[in-house]
């Protein structure tokens, strides 16, 4: 079974506020998407990383990140799209052949382990397709245009997606190329495949599992660092 990992890292960090692509800021020392790519390098699940970076950061990326950690296991960087969706699908069309099984995890994703990633491949293996969440800790409000409540949802229904999420290539292929074909944007890849009636599992993550999106998330993110390294 060949299992690749395509980590989209072409974000514009506009929430960051920093000028700055938020995968390339510095996290305990070292670049947030070296950390992430470190677990995927570690895994032996993994045999293929495919780094989608923003146009014109494909060779920084190469240089700063692939070349200067010794990442052996990117096979390729390559200039992302307009949107995340089309940034993953350039990735798909980038994979080597023969591929079984396809990760797509956020390079603004650092803490993610090598734990998520297997219970993620074998979610997959079980329906086609498996994402990794957690619970919903507040309550959340349906609202209208004018800002009135309309409903209160369960609780208990509620989980907060994250990456990595995972699909055997030929769902994960097909749901981008119809997504594409009827110009659907969704919001995660696993959208694209619910969309067409395909079962994606829901596989319990981790708080911690948390994107770096906005400067308080560096302050987080160097405390989870502290906390797992004592």
């Amino acid at each position: 079974m060949k299992v690749s990992a395509i980590i989209p890292a072409a974000g514009q960090s506009r929430r960051m506020g920093l000028g700055t692509n938020k995968q390339f800021l510095t996290l305990g020392g070292k670049p947030v998407l070296a950390h992430t790519l470190t677990t995927f390098e570690n895994c032996p699940e993994v045999q293929e990383i495919i780094i989608v970076a923003a146009e014109g950061e494909e060779d920084y990326c190469c240089q700063a990140i692939v070349e200067k950690y010794n990442f052996s296991k990117v096979a390729k960087v390559i200039k992302g799209g307009k949107e995340r969706q089309d940034s993953v699908y350039r990735g798909i069309l980038s994979l080597s052949p023969g591929v079984d099984i396809v990760i797509v995890h956020d390079g603004a994703r650092p803490f993610v382990t090598a734990g998520m990633i297997q219970s993620s491949i074998d979610g997959c293996l079980e329906t086609g397709g498996a994402i990794i969440a957690v619970p919903v800790k507040d309550t959340i409000k349906i609202v209208n245009e004018e800002q009135i409540v309309e409903n209160t949802p369960p609780r208990e229904t509620l989980w907060s997606v994250q990456t990595p999420q995972t699909f055997r290539y030929s769902l994960l292929r097909e749901a981008h190329e119809t997504a594409k074909r009827e110009d659907f944007l969704g919001t995660d890849d696993a959208s694209l495949l619910e969309r067409l009636g395909k079962r994606v599992k829901v596989i319990r993550g981790s708080y911690e599992n948390l994107k770096i999106t906005t400067p308080e998330d560096l302050i987080i993110g160097e405390a989870i660092l502290e906390r797992r390294k004592s």
